[in-house]
């Protein structure tokens, strides 16, 4: 029996340590009963609301499952897993169908348990109904917290908290607050919202997450007093509960949802005003005209978003209605990237369009990839066989070594230091008697990656034709064939180029990566570079 352990915690309460722990508890399950431990899995600060496949660790894991990589899992308890029951019923389910046995180690969950479903709904409820309580309580507690004047929110640039008695009391920062006054005098005084995140980039003014100033993180979103020149902080009024904040279940994603206006607690603040009225007032009528530069209907593009720029490598984006450009460059400034290259879309797309066709989709590259999937076939069936050898000869010299043990215990009988020294071979040797004997074999074959390869020719020649040539069906498979591809171009003399995977490196782990991710990282190829 192949283990496997996973742990995962969320909450500050917790820590580093709160996985050790786990994990502890996990391997000594395993010693006591015997099973080698394949492999273990972690996240740490993930709540246990997030999809298991949406975390790193709980990617891995359901990865390794479906590959057969382990027998038995090895938990705390199941809201280590998840604290969603529909979520907790779909990946017990799949790993259980597959013949993986589940143990908890404090809840007491055993997959070969009578009576183990009820038990399992059970658990996966009150972790659920946790989940909900601990919400309204955080809420509850927040909004107490807002009612007594203290800090019940993230923090708003121009301000920041001091600790009192029962909380932490909001202040203005002035170093930040002389920032926020200027950009409301700018936009006073008719400047577009670029020069002016322009100029606070070149001047190094701290953006409020770091990562240099945007034209976005200025306008926001008015209905939900996001952005600098909406937030009514910064005239006294302090308005909580505007929103909440809801995960999507497919994506985990926490997205903003306002709630209804007279849920909403206001409360006036008149020592934390930064702006006058007046100049309040005078940005009103030039916000919303000016409106938001990112905001509208986004450019339907097949490749925006999927191109990275040479410079930065940030994403490069449809910048206007013809053209390709820099994001970081276009929203942040040239002090964030150099880059002002822009490209024709048209040219972008129809020179890509033709190397996906003529190249990545050729027979060519099919017969580099087959080529390459038999050889690491041949060399990792080398490598197991040689590893299993090994294996065997270790397991004859422990053989050996049991023997002279047994013999010494009944020559000069038992001591404590001979017994150790049994225990620890035998178990040596049950590990590797294990490991022979469940082998893992490899899920890929040529002849998969073949039939695999002319699944995904059909689906882009379904996608770029007829009435499924739409940009929303065609992008994630163009993506998936493609990948990332960056784009430069030589200041000297004006040439551009596209670099991106070698179409071999690329269809392979398009293709094979789900069955066999050994094979494809034992792979490596040249970049493939073209001109535009």
């Amino acid at each position: 029996m192949r283990a496997c352990l996973y742990a995962r915690y969320s909450t500050d309460n917790q820590s580093q340590k709160s996985i050790e722990d786990q994990l502890r508890a996990g391997r000594e399950r395993a010693a006591r009963e015997g099973w080698p431990i394949a492999m273990m899995h972690a996240d740490e600060g993930i709540s246990g609301s997030t999809p298991v496949s949406l975390r790193a660790g709980g990617k891995a894991l359901l990865a390794d499952a479906l590959a057969d990589r382990f027998d038995v899992l090895i938990v705390e308890g199941l809201d280590r897993i998840t604290r969603d029951l529909a979520e907790q019923e779909r990946t017990v389910k799949r790993m259980e169908h597959r013949g993986i046995r589940i143990i908890g180690t404090a809840d007491g969950y055993d997959t070969q348990q009578a009576g183990r479903k009820v038990m399992r709904i059970a658990r996966g409820l009150v972790n659920e109904l946790y989940i909900d309580d601990l919400r309204k309580k955080t809420h509850r507690g927040l909004q107490g917290q807002f009612e007594r004047g203290m800090a019940a929110g993230g923090r708003t640039y121009g301000y920041t908290s001091v600790p009192v008695e029962g909380g932490h009391r909001i202040v203005i920062d002035e170093e930040q607050a002389k920032h926020v006054r200027w950009i409301y005098e700018q936009v006073a005084a008719g400047a577009t919202l670029r020069s002016i995140v322009y100029t606070l980039n070149a001047q190094g003014v701290p953006s409020p997450r770091g990562n240099g100033w945007a034209a976005s993180a200025l306008v926001g979103n008015a209905k939900m007093g996001d952005g600098l020149l909406n937030n009514e902080m910064y005239i006294g009024r302090l308005v909580w509960n505007r929103r909440q904040w809801l995960k999507d279940p497919d994506t985990g994603k926490r997205l903003p949802v306002a709630r209804p206006r007279e849920e909403w607690l206001v409360r006036e603040a008149p020592e934390l005003r930064i702006i006058d009225q007046t100049l309040w007032g005078q940005t009103r009528p030039q916000e919303l005209k000016r409106g938001n530069p990112t905001r509208g209907r986004p450019h339907a593009t097949l490749f925006g978003g999927l191109l990275r720029c040479d410079t930065c490598s940030g994403p490069i984006i449809a910048i206007n209605a013809s053209r390709y450009g820099c994001s970081a460059h276009k929203d942040k400034g040239p002090t964030s990237c150099r880059n002002a290259a822009t490209w024709r879309r048209t040219d972008v797309d129809n020179r890509l369009l033709a190397e996906l066709r003529e190249d990545l989709l050729s027979p060519a590259a099919l017969a580099e990839v087959q080529t390459t999937v038999r050889r690491l076939l041949a060399e990792l069936d080398g490598g197991q066989e040689r590893a299993q050898a090994a294996a065997r000869r270790r397991g004859a010299e422990l053989d050996r070594e049991i023997q002279r043990i047994v013999d010494a215990i009944v020559t000069v009988g038992a001591s404590e230091a001979l017994a150790s020294r049994l225990r620890a071979a035998e178990l040596e040797r049950k590990t590797l008697q294990a490991t022979l004997e469940q082998a893992p074999q490899l899920q890929v074959s040529a002849t998969e990656i073949a039939s695999r390869y002319r699944q995904l020719v059909m689906n882009l020649k379904e996608t770029l034709s007829g009435e499924a040539n739409t940009v929303s069906a065609a992008r994630p498979v163009i993506a998936e064939l493609l990948g990332a591809v960056t784009l430069r171009r030589d200041p000297d003399t004006g040439e551009s180029w596209a670099q991106m995977k070698n179409p071999a490196e690329q269809l392979l782990l398009a293709v094979a990566s789900a069955g066999s991710p050994i094979l494809v990282a034992r792979a490596r190829f040249e970049l493939a570079t073209f001109g535009l």
